[in-house]
C-alpha cells in the first residue's frame, strides 16, 4: 500500500463527517455535472471518497461505479449504497482507470495524482468518441502563497504527496492533448479556483 493511499485511510473516518464548506456552490456545480448526464449512461467516478456525490448523481445515469485508492473511503462508500442496485464502489487508483464508460467523473483529483497527463490519456482510452470527462479542480497555481503552506502540512502529515500547482490554462491545456475538446467550463465557488471542465472525446 502506497503512503498516499494511507494518508486516506488514515482520515477516512473524519472525512466522511466533514460538513462541505459551501453546499450552495456544491449544488451548483453537481447541477452542471447532471445537466451533462443521461439515463442511458454507464458512468465512472475517480476519485470517489466516501462516495457521498456518488449518490447524489446515480440516480442521472444506468449505471454508476465509484473508485478510490483509499479502502478505508470504499469501505465507508458501500456502507451507504445498500439498495442502490445502479451504484457499486471498488479500491482502485486513477492511475488503474480501465474499462469503457459513456462518461468519467473526477471531483478535487486531478491536482493530487502523481502524473495529471498520464491520467487524462488512461481517461481517454476508456471513451468512445463522444464520451464525456468531467472534472473539477482545484487550481492553486494563482495562489502561489499555498506552495509553502501546503508543504508545511506535508512536512506534518496534515495534506498528502504530492500536490500540483495547476492552472486553468494548464488543465485545459492538458486535456486538449489528451484528445479532448473542452465543452463547458465554470468556477464553483467562484471566488476559490475550483475549475470545472466538461470535455468531450474527439
Amino acid at each position: 500500500m502506497t503512503a498516499h493511499a494511507l494518508f486516506w485511510d488514515r482520515i477516512a473516518e473524519k472525512y466522511a463527517t466533514d460538513p462541505i464548506r459551501d453546499e450552495t456552490s456544491y449544488e451548483e456545480g453537481l447541477a452542471r455535472v447532471r445537466h451533462w448526464l443521461r439515463p442511458e449512461m454507464e458512468v465512472l467516478e475517480m476519485g470517489c471518497g466516501t462516495g457521498s456525490t456518488a449518490l447524489k448523481l446515480a440516480d442521472s445515469v444506468m449505471r454508476y461505479e465509484g473508485t478510490d485508492l483509499s479502502k478505508e473511503m470504499v469501505r465507508i462508500a458501500n456502507d451507504k449504497v445498500s439498495g442502490v442496485d445502479k451504484l457499486s464502489f471498488r479500491t482502485a487508483g486513477a492511475e488503474e482507470v480501465t474499462g469503457q464508460w459513456d462518461a468519467v467523473l473526477c471531483f478535487n483529483l486531478l491536482h493530487l495524482v502523481s502524473d495529471p497527463a498520464l491520467v487524462t490519456r488512461k481517461v481517454r482510452a476508456t471513451l468512445p468518441k463522444g464520451g464525456l470527462f468531467i472534472s473539477k479542480t482545484p487550481c492553486l497555481a494563482g495562489k502561489p502563497w499555498f506552495g509553502p503552506l501546503i508543504w508545511g502540512m506535508q512536512v506534518i502529515g496534515k495534506a498528502p504527496k504530492p500536490v500540483h500547482m495547476l492552472s486553468p490554462k494548464k488543465l485545459e491545456a492538458i486535456l486538449r492533448g489528451a484528445g479532448f475538446e473542452i465543452v463547458e467550463t465554470g468556477g464553483y465557488p467562484k471566488k476559490l479556483p475550483n475549475h470545472l471542465i466538461v470535455a468531450r472525446a474527439i
